[in-house]
């Protein structure tokens, strides 16, 4: 499980195929100070809430013997992640770093304010992901369990069935099915009417206001709010794996290769020179 590319507001993370990790974003910006990271298999960057100007951001990293590492902001605990062993899968959001335990319990560390870090009671989890408010659970029956904030209905997910993979935004929730389907709730302008209308998706990433998705045949699919060039993906093919950023947009090719859309203002889509290593 996991992600081998992951991107945040003003970052972008990944894999590369020797298991080091690699980041872009401000150099200065100490959730991109990964390099001495190694025996990596998963990573996940986590997002800036919308209304903060901090431009303060954490990254985790899933090593293969299922330690985990972080790096970056700290304000809420979410990077103090030393002490977990045995972790499956990991998601990165707004202050909070959510696992999966092999028991298919989760564990948070982070802000607990909004209720986003409550995982504690969840069973048979396989999958998380981690939004700026929420967190949501995929397990192995298909259904979906999500916490924290639901101002928009973005945690209305209790009747979803059949669900391979969810992604959590600002404000939405999506997610795939074992046909190819895609569910949604939450903010409209995120693209939620739209992206019903996808068919033939295997995997699924929600940015702040915008969700990509990937089809079986490799073309990427995006909806949602356009400003900064993050849904400009339409002429991408041969595509494994996606992540969607807070305003961007990463993809990655069969070759290893990494394409990139939207705001660069830090330097999140500096990564022509990436070769990485394919999920």
């Amino acid at each position: 499980m996991g992600q081998i590319i992951a991107a945040g507001r003003r970052h972008s993370v990944c894999v590369r195929a020797d298991g080091s990790a690699v980041a872009a974003g401000s150099p200065k910006a100490p959730e991109t100070l990964i390099e001495q990271w190694i025996s990596i298999e998963a990573v996940g960057a986590g997002n800036v809430h919308t209304a903060s100007n901090t431009g303060r951001a954490h990254t985790v990293g899933l090593h293969v013997d299922g330690t985990v590492t972080a790096a970056g902001w700290n304000a809420d605990g979410q990077c103090e992640v030393g002490d977990w062993t045995s972790v499956v899968d990991i998601a990165a959001g707004w202050r909070r770093t959510v696992v999966v335990f092999p028991d298919g319990s989760a564990g948070a560390r982070g802000r607990r304010l909004e209720g986003a870090c409550d995982v504690e009671g969840w069973r048979e989890v396989i999958a998380v992901t981690a939004g700026d408010w929420h967190t949501v659970g995929v397990h192995a029956d298909g259904t979906v369990t999500a916490v924290g904030n639901t101002s928009r209905g973005q945690c209305a997910v209790a009747g979803w069935r059949d669900v391979k993979a969810a992604a959590a935004g600002y404000l939405h929730t999506a997610a795939v099915t074992g046909q190819g389907q895609v569910l949604a709730t939450g903010n409209r302008d995120a693209g939620t009417d739209e992206m019903r209308t996808w068919r033939n998706i295997v995997a699924i990433s929600a940015g702040t206001y915008h969700t990509v998705g990937l089809e079986s045949g490799g073309r990427v699919r995006a909806a949602g709010n356009n400003a900064r060039g993050q849904c400009d993906v339409d002429t991408w093919r041969d595509v494994v794996a996606i992540a969607a950023g807070s305003t961007h947009t990463l993809g990655l090719r069969g070759d290893g290769s990494v394409l990139a859309a939207g705001n660069n203002d830090d330097g999140q889509c500096d990564v022509e020179n990436w070769h990485l290593a394919r999920p």
